[in-house]
């Protein structure tokens, strides 16, 4: 089927069918998902070079990462990627995966160049991105997962990481706890620096100290979260709970919590953030734990449908999420039974 034929099917003109497959917001919701649904069920492809040449538009959203990191083995990022992928797909839409074998800014120059992608998406963002600045002076849209400090306005999607991790040790001083571990993700990135202002937040607000003994931060995987949360743990004043920024840096925390010969829960308290992966439920944890929960599959998705907005037209400040987190309360979280 062409898009002539599509077209007629559907009752619409070429020129409709067209934009709603392209995203453009002209088209109303219900006609781009009418349109997309027809698509799909007549397995139509719109002829790419015909496409390209009618719209100036490659259809493609381009990711870049480190060559010397592989994001494949990362379960974050391969559950994020999923999400952006099948949004993606249903709107006629490719991901481009690249690695940058020299410089970032020489890989998203080459991206300029040749024209590859639409837009491009920018994952674990620092505090101060220079990615944001050079996209913008190289005319690629892009959205961020996650938020950073830039002059110019930019799209992006983040959770409530301030207002989670205030949450969260709220709880636990609601508990009756008084030293509240934080063992955190880089604190070079965004994220972790807005987790650390709510911990700290709540602590302050309570009359309590957020000591640096009880604050760590590395990259979020379970042998990080065992060193730093034994290290706090050998410390003159351990802690009585401790706020994970990871399932991964979770499960190396109750690691290190057993083989000091504490039980979590009853001896020490556990709090982790958990992105929704399936490789790792905390409700299967013995015990079961709390955590502050949000889908980073959902914010895959989520952004592919902004990508599609910003193509179409939209300005960038119009397309800025913040989702709040919800506090889910488990088993491994209860008063202390040490002051």
């Amino acid at each position: 089927m062409n898009l002539k034929e599509l077209a007629r099917h559907l009752g619409l003109s070429q020129s409709t069918v067209s934009r709603a497959l392209n995203g453009y917001l002209d088209v109303s919701p219900d006609t781009r998902e009418r349109v997309l649904a027809a698509a799909r069920r007549f397995d139509y492809s719109p002829n790419a070079s015909a496409h390209r040449l009618a719209t100036g538009q490659s259809g493609a959203i381009g990711i870049v990462f480190p060559s010397d990191r592989d994001p494949l083995l990362d379960p974050l990022f391969t559950d994020f990627l999923s999400g952006l992928t099948n949004s993606a797909a249903r709107r006629q839409m490719d991901i481009l995966v690249s690695a940058s074998l020299d410089t970032a800014e020489a890989s998203y120059r080459r991206l300029a160049q040749r024209g590859s992608v639409d837009a491009v998406v920018l994952s674990s963002p620092l505090f101060e991105d220079p990615r944001v600045p050079l996209l913008d002076k190289l005319g690629i849209p892009c959205v961020v997962h996650g938020r950073t400090k830039s002059p110019r306005p930019h799209a992006f999607l983040d959770i409530d990481n301030e207002g989670a991790f205030r949450q969260a040790a709220e709880l636990l001083v609601g508990l009756g706890h008084r030293r509240i571990g934080l063992v955190n993700g880089d604190a070079r990135q965004a994220f972790a620096i807005d987790r650390e202002a709510g911990w700290r937040s709540a602590l302050l607000s309570a009359g309590l100290e957020a000591p640096d003994a009880l604050n760590g931060a590395d990259i979020m995987t379970d042998e990080a979260g065992y060193r730093l949360t034994a290290g706090m743990l050998e410390s003159a004043s351990p802690p009585t709970a401790v706020i994970c920024s990871s399932i991964f840096s979770a499960v190396g925390a109750c690691r290190a919590i057993r083989d000091c010969g504490l039980t979590i829960g009853s001896d020490i308290s556990v709090i982790a953030h958990d992105d929704g992966i399936a490789s790792i439920r905390p409700e299967s944890h013995n015990p079961p734990l709390t955590t502050t929960f949000s889908s980073i599959h959902k914010a895959g998705e989520r952004i592919a449908e902004i990508v599609a907005d910003l193509i179409g037209g939209k300005n960038p400040a119009d397309c800025q999420e913040v989702w709040p987190v919800d506090l889910i309360f488990r088993d491994s979280t209860r008063p202390p039974v040490r002051a």
